[in-house]
């Protein structure tokens, strides 16, 4: 028999490294295939195609730039830090008050349906996977119509409950969202897929900018300024034709 010893080149690199499971369950939840609803959602963003705003490569990315640094830094991702506070010290009449917070912010009524219908879905999915007390009475809450359901809070309930680092749960939610946006304006301008990876690619410094701002802020810098956002979100509810819900 040839036994090979310790250190044997065949041995695959990997041998001995241990990968947190939740470290590879915050890559499932993010994969494309995971039930989100995010695919029949561009939250006003088909409203500047339609309008010919977006067109092409570099419209999509000034867009999605746009979208990450005076939207998302100063609406969702703050509202999924706090939610991420308040789920480690599991104050669940926090965790209500921000709900309802995160329910009125959001002027257009077609952003504030696709937020919740995200949400829900999120939810009722990692509900089936994990049992922990807080995720069943935020789901329980949910069931019995006390609550919205909106997904900033539950992303930032369910990633503090895994244990994952604050700073890598805002970078992932601020992933997750334009990757969603990019894939949605693949199809809808249309674009190739290598532009959509290229777009991808270039907004990951801007992801990690705005995550480490995000980092810097805290419920009393919330601030829904992105005024021409909402507009093209409630015009999108007129459109002529639709491929997506919001």
């Amino acid at each position: 028999m040839n036994n090979q010893s310790v250190g044997s080149k065949s041995h695959s690199n990997t041998e001995g490294i241990n990968i947190n499971p939740s470290y590879l369950h915050l890559i499932q939840i993010h994969d494309t295939a995971f039930p989100t609803g995010s695919f029949a959602h561009s939250f006003g963003m088909e409203t500047y195609i339609q309008e010919n705003v977006i067109r092409k490569e570099d419209d999509l990315r000034e867009f999605c730039d746009m979208y990450l640094r005076q939207n998302l830094a100063s609406t969702d991702a703050i509202l999924v830090k706090e939610a991420y506070r308040l789920a480690k010290e599991q104050d669940k009449q926090g965790l209500i008050r921000l709900e309802n917070i995160c329910h009125a912010i959001k002027l257009s009524p077609e952003t504030r349906k696709g937020s919740a219908m995200m949400g829900r879905q999120f939810l009722q999915t990692v509900h089936s996977l994990n049992d922990e007390e807080l995720l069943t009475f935020w789901y329980e809450k949910l069931k019995n119509k006390e609550i919205k359901g909106h997904f900033p809070i539950v992303y930032g309930i369910y990633t503090a409950l895994l244990g994952i680092d604050l700073k890598m749960s805002l970078e992932t939610f601020l992933y997750s969202s334009i990757t969603s946006l990019v894939q949605n304006a693949v199809r809808a301008i249309p674009l190739g897929q290598t532009s959509g990876v290229q777009t991808i690619f270039s907004l990951l410094p801007v992801i990690q900018e705005t995550a480490s701002h995000v980092m810097t802020l805290d419920l009393d810098d919330l601030d829904n300024n992105s005024v021409a956002l909402e507009i093209a979100s409630m015009k999108h509810e007129f459109l002529h034709s639709r491929l997506f819900i919001s």
